[in-house]
């Protein structure tokens, strides 16, 4: 079973309900989609959380090759795919496999600001990537992607990684979650993290609600 269907299978059964969602400022227009989706509202409350994160995305864009051009052509209704989401609390998740460890995504994380707000321990990921980079960067490494070109699908993985972290807490939901599974086993990876999860939840929850424009 895919890791992330697993994932959210063993919550189930442990009385921790994730429903697979996607948002309309998660999309193939990326950062640009975010500025667009983010105007839109017309919420004071997300101008500044929102810029701050814009310009951070937009550095690790560059930094990773993109090609901006693609991003002002792709359609915004054209979403990333689905991640698990607490509803209680408005918390995403998102469960990697081994192939989001490459040496893109540690230079994504090493632009990151000190007081950037991650649901993970951003350290120990760069410890990952250094480890697993090797084995990783391996991986499809011919695959093209959207603004990235020839070869460009891991570039394009840790762009969109950087994205969900960066963007989520600035469209005001609680930080992004990010669970491990570099043995491509989401049941394990679950049983693994059950207590830091649980306890990462009731502390979002206890924020207060998820914004209203992300209920369905």
């Amino acid at each position: 079973m895919e890791p992330t269907a697993a994932f959210v299978q063993a919550a189930a059964a442990d009385d921790v309900v994730l429903e697979l969602r996607q948002f309309d400022w998660l999309s193939e227009q990326g950062h640009v989609g975010l500025e667009l989706v983010a105007k839109a509202r017309r919420d004071p409350a997300l101008v500044g959380p929102v810029t701050a994160a814009l310009d951070v995305i937009a550095t690790i864009f560059a930094r990773l090759r993109g090609d901006e051009s693609v991003l002002y052509a792709s359609r915004g209704n054209l979403l990333l795919p689905p991640v698990p989401v607490h509803l209680p609390s408005g918390t995403l998740i998102a469960v990697d496999g081994p192939e989001h460890f490459t040496s893109s995504r540690l230079a994504a994380l090493r632009l990151y600001p000190d007081d950037a707000e991650l649901g993970f321990d951003a350290g120990e990921y760069m410890e990952l990537c250094r480890s697993f980079s090797g084995e990783a960067d391996g991986m499809t490494p011919g695959l093209p992607a959207k603004a990235f070109g020839f070869g460009g699908i891991q570039r394009e993985r840790a762009y969109h990684d950087a994205l969900r972290d960066l963007a989520t807490p600035a469209m005001g939901h609680p930080r992004l979650v990010r669970i491990p599974a570099l043995d491509v086993d989401g049941a394990a990876a679950y049983a693994r993290h059950r207590q830091a999860l649980r306890e990462a939840l009731t502390t979002a929850a206890g924020g207060g609600a998820p914004p209203k424009s992300d209920r369905r």
